[in-house]
């Protein structure tokens, strides 16, 4: 008869491990999926924050080509288009790219004509989206 209390304290032991290791697992699971939803919500707001970005990409020829009439026109009209069009483009979160006078950066520049390393002349303007590069700035370099 002594054996017996053993054994049920001996099956009592056994089960406790295996329900801490039960409870244990849960929790790392529970972590995981808490985890996996953040992980989720920050792509689905990366997906949200870039949604509009092939529009601009349509888009940004049609400013090429205002800012192009602007400057050979001089209508304050076409100037003002040019400038309601920067603004919403701004609020979008879609910044040009500076560079002119700059070492040339084959990140955010494409060179279409020189061999140097400096930014001579802007051909066409690159414009990041909230910091990523959406169009390179095409420019010519010198030395």
């Amino acid at each position: 008869m002594a054996q017996e209390p053993n054994i049920e304290t001996n099956e009592l032991e056994e089960l406790k491990k295996k329900s801490e290791e039960y409870l244990n697992g849960w929790k790392r699971e529970r972590a995981d999926f808490i985890n996996y939803k953040k992980d989720e919500i920050e792509r689905i707001g990366q997906l949200v924050k870039y949604a509009n970005e092939e529009i601009i990409l349509n888009l940004l020829p049609v400013l090429d080509n205002l800012c192009l009439a602007a400057n050979h026109v001089k209508d304050p009209g076409v100037l003002q288009i040019q400038k309601q069009l920067e603004d919403f483009l701004a609020k979008e979160g879609i910044k040009p790219i500076e560079v002119l006078g700059k070492k040339f950066d084959p990140v955010i520049m494409e060179a279409v004509d020189g061999d140097g390393e400096v930014v001579s002349e802007e051909v066409q303007k690159g414009y990041t989206m909230h910091e990523k590069l959406i169009r390179p700035a095409k420019v010519r370099v010198t030395k």
